[in-house]
């Protein structure tokens, strides 16, 4: 649906705290403006989760100053009062589709966010909760793969192992954490298997930040690990270095034992 605008705070304000609204900032002498305006007014009829509130700036000065508009057409995205997103000048249909879906509010993108923010918190069963729903829906959803992924590092490496073999993702950041859950599931198969292990420097504290590992006494592995770092970094293929790294990323920066660990670590790779 798509209105003109007649009061500001209650037509886009008031009501982005239900409804994301989509403000159009245009003119009439302003040629890109009436290029734009049908693509979004088409759009608009379309959706039914959002809704398009034209705002006349010849007419409007007052919300087109407080929010910065100084070209149009400028189209900002309005949720829960706030600005989500924007942009400026004529964008081809396509174009305006694409940044709809990267930047329109849903459940999904909601339990994200939320699965984020539990992670990083510690707080992984309530990550496991915001995320099983998403795959339920999208079992490809790679983001949420890796995601559950770290969620599960520790509770089932097995299960965390496949989901991240499975994702997708280029991402830095989401390749690093499908990155440590691999390495992860490979030392925690490395636990039973301890015989396998090459010989040379740095073996039996190899060992036991492993035995440590798989026994969740994540403060002990990293110091064992640590003290490889400084006796032989080549060890199984600079595997100490990597299995710390890989315990920073899943544990999260803000965990405790990250905390009391990375400055030594950091210090012994010089």
């Amino acid at each position: 649906m798509a209105y003109e605008v007649d009061d500001f705070q209650q037509d886009v304000i008031e009501t982005s705290e239900e409804t994301p609204v989509l403000v159009d900032f245009w003119a009439p002498w302003c040629g890109p403006c009436r290029q734009l305006s049908p693509v979004l007014e088409s759009l608009a009829e379309e959706a039914d989760d959002w809704i398009l509130v034209k705002v006349n700036v010849d007419d409007n000065q007052e919300p087109a100053q407080a929010y910065g508009v100084r070209g149009i057409p400028a189209v900002k995205l309005f949720v829960d009062g706030e600005v989500a997103a924007e942009f400026t000048g004529a964008k081809p249909e396509h174009a305006i589709r694409t940044w709809l879906d990267e930047n329109m509010p849903s459940e999904e993108k909601a339990r994200i966010e939320k699965a984020k923010e539990a992670l990083d918190d510690g707080d992984r069963e309530e990550a496991e909760q915001q995320l099983w729903p998403v795959l339920e829906e999208n079992p490809d959803h790679n983001e949420a793969q890796v995601l559950m992924a770290r969620a599960l590092a520790f509770k089932d490496p097995t299960r965390a192992q496949a989901l991240a073999e499975a994702s997708d993702v280029a991402d830095p950041t989401l390749r690093q954490v499908r990155d440590a859950v691999q390495t992860l599931a490979r030392l925690l198969e490395l636990a039973d298997e301890s015989d396998g292990l090459p010989d040379g420097d740095g073996h039996d504290e190899y060992a036991a930040a492993i035995e440590a590992l798989a026994d969740h006494d994540y403060d002990a592995a990293l110091d064992h690990f640590i003290d490889v770092v400084r006796v032989n970094r080549d060890y199984d293929d600079d595997g100490a270095r990597k299995a710390c790294i890989a315990l920073f990323t899943l544990l999260g920066e803000q965990h405790p034992v990250t905390q009391e660990h990375r400055r030594t670590f950091d210090m012994a790779l010089y």
